[in-house]
């Protein structure tokens, strides 16, 4: 197979690279790889897969474009809010390479069809921001034999690494035995993060599959990197294949994949007695602005819980409520046992952490607890439109 036109010259600043070569690039050509997740991680590697001749990406997201995601997630646009993330990522790769057949997954990583799908790639990517999808990534691609290129982020440092255990390498479960406590690592909408920093460590990922697609380089097998983007600074440390690991060790026990939510402690136990951890997926009782402002001015009785930190306050200033930030929320929880009859309404900037909130709450019997959809932020603009 020789290159077309059109592809000697898209490709030429690549072909002329001795280490890729037309022989090179027609294993990028030829290449499927997986990106789970099309966020912050899985954006800018989307673009940049797609523009180097990753011949066939798969996009698996079950999520829709969500005006906060612009900050960081720079594969959508404006116009695509409220679109699934798949169906926008496709048509951006379209436009940029017609060339790269997309395949299109609009759903959620799940047990049940992880090795499914996977199995149909050659190299999986995780883009991820949750500890149930890491590991049931991390068990799938043991079991198939595929390499896993794993990125994460949080605040303004990243880490990124290659895990192959059919290379000899280490697999997540042998850095990370077992998943932190729940609530342990605040997400994104939690903690926040710097918009450049997921473009950064997704470049890193997007580096590394492109290695392995040529079997050129050092791939960061056995190494984990780490980025502290207000410094700018990357250190690595080694990372060694763990014997007794229940998956990649020498004798393991896992051979299938396992209910990862009960895995990682965001529900119990069959028969357990303890309260579940909310769950992502949980419905939660959200009350639109609108309605808010009706139920004030019938003069009902409302609790304003509000969970931002100290630092988030002053952009909107919500007199005479209960402020107990949603990192406090959890050792205070009981002080608002006074209320626990009365209509709460736990408040934000955007709506996320009155998300989580109101849900700890009511896993601890708080059965009038509602979340301000849009946040205060939305709540604001309601007012100044009225």
């Amino acid at each position: 197979m020789k290159p077309t036109r059109d592809q000697f010259v898209r490709y030429s600043r690549q072909l002329i690279l001795p280490e890729v070569q037309w022989e090179g690039q027609k294993k990028l050509l030829d290449a499927k790889v997986l990106l789970v997740g099309l966020g912050g991680l899985g954006s800018p590697q989307a673009l940049y897969l797609a523009a180097a001749g990753v011949g066939t990406l798969g996009l698996l997201d079950g999520d829709r474009v969500d005006i906060t995601n612009l900050q960081r997630q720079v594969i959508h646009s404006t116009e695509e809010v409220g679109r699934h993330k798949v169906d926008s990522a496709e048509r951006r790769i379209t436009a940029l390479n017609p060339e790269v057949k997309v395949r299109k997954h609009k759903e959620w990583i799940r047990s049940d069809h992880a090795l499914e799908i996977l199995r149909e790639y050659d190299i999986i990517v995780d883009c991820t921001d949750n500890f149930p999808a890491r590991y049931l990534l991390n068990d799938a691609c043991v079991l198939l034999g595929k390499p896993l290129v794993h990125g994460a982020i949080y605040r303004f440092e990243g880490q990124a690494t290659v895990f192959h255990p059919a290379c000899e390498g280490p697999c997540y479960r042998c850095l990370f035995p077992t998943p932190p406590p729940p609530d342990a690592v605040p997400s994104c909408a939690e903690a926040g993060v710097m918009g450049v920093l997921p473009g950064l460590v997704g470049m890193i990922q997007a580096s590394e599959v492109m290695k392995l697609i040529l079997g050129k380089g050092r791939p960061l097998r056995g190494r984990l990197l780490f980025c502290d983007a207000l410094s700018m600074t990357f250190h690595e440390i080694a990372i060694q294949r763990d014997p007794k690991c229940p998956v990649c060790g020498d004798h393991p026990t896992i051979r299938e994949l396992i209910d990862y939510d009960l895995f990682c402690g965001l529900r119990p136990a069959a028969g357990s007695e303890e309260p579940a951890i909310a769950a992502a997926e949980r419905p939660v009782e959200s009350l639109r602005v609108v309605d808010l402002d009706r139920i004030l001015r019938a003069g009902e009785p409302v609790v304003f819980l509000d969970v931002r930190d100290e630092w988030e306050r002053a952009l909107y200033p919500l007199e005479k409520a209960v402020q107990i930030p949603l990192g406090e929320l959890k050792s205070k929880w009981e002080t608002l046992e006074p209320f626990k009859d009365k209509r709460i309404v736990v408040c934000c900037l955007f709506g996320f952490k009155s998300q989580h909130a109101a849900r700890f709450l009511r896993d601890r019997g708080f059965h009038n607890v509602w979340n301000l959809q849009g946040g205060l932020e939305e709540w604001s603009a309601f007012q100044e439109e009225s």
